[in-house]
């Protein structure tokens, strides 16, 4: 901290700053124009209810405070507290809220030199990529397609998977890399070792949502499932070490 805050690296970050304004600029406009295009779709609050335990996150014991501000289940993002929007998406293993918008966001940029220059020469940018690598790392497409399926709307779910696959892409193109984590390799180590355990998790949640949101189980079905299904969460959560 006390080297970081010293003259000498302070002013070489301010001037990286200075220097990549004008990237950042039009990174952000793209990418800020793709989330907001996402989130303010006509159903997607509906959508987002469907294929996420959003729902289910208020009988865990997990903080002070409800999940939505007013404490109504109304489907309306604006009411939605940050952390269980980060939390849900977690659970999805689709991690939106770690990379979207980001890929149409380098995209964007069309000198490549640029971008990794940046990425070497300013540590904002550079914290920002490392990031979204790890938490597309913790991604999982495979996974993420079976709970986005349960919105019935195809083209919402294309359009994340999409974005998913550009961001990948991209960040392993600026990073020159072949895959994620590639330099991170004790990090990349830990993600391998947990990520069979947190798959079987994740399947065992899907199921149990499914079964939720697509059957009308009796009390004694729908209370074993929604059992099932907080318990996932919690291995989940403890898996991928990422609780919003």
């Amino acid at each position: 901290m006390l080297l970081a805050d010293s003259k000498p690296v302070a002013d070489r970050n301010a001037s990286a700053a200075q220097r990549f304004a004008p990237l950042a600029e039009t990174m952000a406009n793209a990418s800020r124009r793709a989330y907001r295009e996402l989130v303010e779709t006509d159903g997607f609050a509906d959508f987002f209810a469907q294929v996420s335990p959003l729902e289910e996150l208020s009988d865990l014991a997990l903080g002070s405070r409800p999940a939505r501000r007013s404490g109504q289940q109304s489907r309306s993002l604006a009411d939605l507290r940050a952390i269980p929007w980060v939390f849900a998406w977690s659970q999805t293993r689709v991690n939106l809220t770690g990379w979207y918008g980001l890929g149409t966001g380098l995209a964007a940029v069309d000198d490549l030199d640029e971008l990794r220059t940046a990425y070497r020469e300013w540590p904002l940018f550079g914290a920002l990529l490392d990031n979204a690598e790890m938490s597309l790392a913790k991604t999982d497409r495979g996974v993420a397609e079976g709970y986005l399926r349960l919105g019935d709307r195809a083209d919402l779910a294309a359009r994340i998977l999409d974005e998913l696959e550009r961001t990948t892409q991209l960040v392993l193109t600026v990073l020159d890399q072949d895959r994620l984590l590639e330099r991170r390799r004790i990090l990349g180590a830990a993600v391998d070792l947990r990520n069979p355990y947190v798959d079987a998790l994740s399947h065992l949640q899907l199921r149990a949502l499914t079964a939720l949101r697509t059957s009308e189980p009796d009390d004694d079905e729908a209370e074993r499932l929604r059992r099932l299904l907080l318990l996932t969460v919690n291995g989940v959560a403890a898996g991928l070490q990422n609780t919003g």
